[in-house]
């Protein structure tokens, strides 16, 4: 959306804007603004914002210039799986032509402080649906992201086991999310984020924005919850630690 407003703010065109984001060190689009594709979705929720063609032409020509993209859908408000599906298989579209997703991040919609606040948000049932249908429609995108702030860590730690092989990182001050209500804190640390991943039965990887391994932790034997229930069988957990 960024890329799309500076090329109608300043009359340049995709290419113009992103080579001089470039050359001052941008390597990346995150892919917010996604939204619903579908006109009928998107004429209703997001009319001022770039069109699906619009939006997608910005992550071609990012991609021609050696660019890597991320890209995003925003679910479970008025759209319908007939509009996910639209979603996803065009990002699949583009996706064969291009090859320069490097991963898709579904985004559950929270209905506090907006304009369609009357709406449930999803269950946590839609949200590992929707993690399992994008890793099998999308298998030409690399990464899969449970969001865990979108999410909550609960459920973004089971859609490990659901498709996803991402959650995020610790995140220091997210706004958006907090706005609309959610349910999750507001950043969580190193450690407790590598543990949500063993416990998930998950190698824990630390990664750069480009999914280049920084660090990879070793794979725990045993998961931390089964080491419980075995001390809690032999009444060791009723030990107190001096």
């Amino acid at each position: 959306m960024e890329i799309h407003f500076f090329a109608q703010h300043y009359g340049m065109t995709y290419e113009e804007v992103l080579l001089k984001l470039r050359a001052a060190g941008l390597e990346s689009l995150p892919g917010g603004g996604a939204e619903i594709f579908h006109p009928e979705v998107r004429s209703r929720i997001s009319h001022d914002k770039a069109t699906a063609e619009e939006y997608l032409e910005v992550h071609r020509v990012a991609h021609r210039l050696g660019m890597r993209t991320n890209s995003t859908m925003l679910y479970g408000h008025i759209e319908t799986f007939e509009h996910r599906v639209d979603h996803l298989m065009r990002l699949r579209a583009l996706q064969d032509e291009t090859g320069g997703m490097q991963a898709f991040i579904p985004l559950a919609f929270h209905p506090d402080g907006n304009g369609m606040k009357n709406l449930p948000a999803p269950t946590a049932v839609d949200d590992l649906r929707t993690i399992a249908v994008s890793r099998l429609v999308l298998d030409n995108v690399p990464h899969i992201k449970a969001y865990w702030v979108s999410l909550t860590p609960d459920v973004a730690q089971i859609a490990l086991r659901f498709g996803a092989d991402d959650i995020d990182g610790t995140i220091v001050h997210e706004t958006i999310y907090l706005a609309a209500g959610t349910r999750s804190p507001s950043g969580l640390g190193y450690d407790e984020l590598v543990r949500l991943i063993r416990e998930a039965g998950r190698t824990p990887i630390e990664r750069d924005t480009l999914y280049n391994v920084v660090r990879e932790h070793p794979r725990s034997a045993i998961p931390e919850a089964a080491l419980k229930v075995r001390d809690r069988k032999a009444q060791r957990h009723l030990a107190v630690v001096e």
